[in-house]
């Protein structure tokens, strides 16, 4: 399997009050062709940083971010982005709102008609194609915002927190769907989580991220059949690796903290 997306030794430092905070450092990763990855760390460890500097949304300060051998210097339709916030036009229909990037590239009327409604029927959004925003449910509108960004044929989807402000049971169908569409579509996704049950269910491999300034601290493949059982022993005990490694890396956030004082 082909290297999609290639990290390699990235850092991010922030000047915020004449102060330097350094959000990334020396992370380095690589992704295949087709996986499903989540990023998981602590709090504030540049989780969403790496995500949005492979977006193309901002610049590292070191290293490097190639996406198909290709070096990640702009955003780019070639990966598509999917955010927390819903971020939807509300003055626009469902239709429209999938159809804004293919509008900007000057894709004529007629083959954003047909685009729109492949992936109208893909999200399962069939029969909502003209309502606005306000008649929609959150997880309705997260299935518009990923249809939105798949109707640019992106190579790489590129998800922060996508759920993070649903519910829990319609977060647990989200994942379920979002699992159907990546299977129809094969695409490549990078996906940001603060939670270990959503990585385990959704994950071929999860990347636990050291404490400020973050890196790869253990890479923990999740070699479990799907659909996932969450209540599976197999289950239960990818989680507990999994926050093993997290409530390690906290000791370590926490004792390096205690040392300043």
């Amino acid at each position: 399997m082909s290297v999609c997306i290639h990290i390699e030794h990235l850092s991010k430092t922030f000047t915020k009050d004449k102060r330097s905070i350094t959000a990334l450092g020396d992370f380095s990763l690589d992704i295949s062709d087709g996986e499903f990855v989540c990023l998981l760390g602590p709090s504030g460890c540049g989780k969403t940083t790496a995500l949005r500097i492979v977006a193309g949304l901002e610049k590292g300060t070191y290293g490097t971010v190639q996406v198909h051998g290709k070096k990640v210097s702009s955003a780019g339709p070639g990966r598509g982005m999917v955010f927390q916030e819903f971020a939807l036009f509300p003055w626009r229909t469902v239709r429209k709102n999938i159809e804004f990037g293919l509008e900007m590239k000057g894709v004529p009327e007629q083959e954003r008609v047909r685009i729109s409604s492949k992936f109208i029927e893909l999200v399962g959004l069939k029969g909502f194609e003209d309502s606005p925003p306000s008649e929609l449910s959150g997880g309705m509108k997260q299935r518009v915002g990923i249809a939105r960004a798949l109707a640019n044929e992106p190579e790489v989807l590129l998800m922060d927190e996508p759920f993070g402000a649903l519910d829990a049971q319609t977060r647990n169908l989200m994942q379920k769907e979002l699992l159907r569409i990546w299977a129809a579509t094969g695409k490549t996704i990078l996906f940001v989580t603060h939670s270990v049950d959503e990585a385990v269910f959704l994950a071929d491999k999860i990347v636990v991220m050291t404490a400020r300034p973050g890196k790869v601290r253990e890479i923990i493949p999740v070699e479990l059949q799907r659909p996932r059982d969450r209540t599976s022993r197999e289950f239960i005990a990818v989680r507990g690796k999994v926050l093993t490694e997290l409530d390690e890396e906290f000791e370590i956030a926490q004792a390096r903290e205690r040392s300043k004082e």
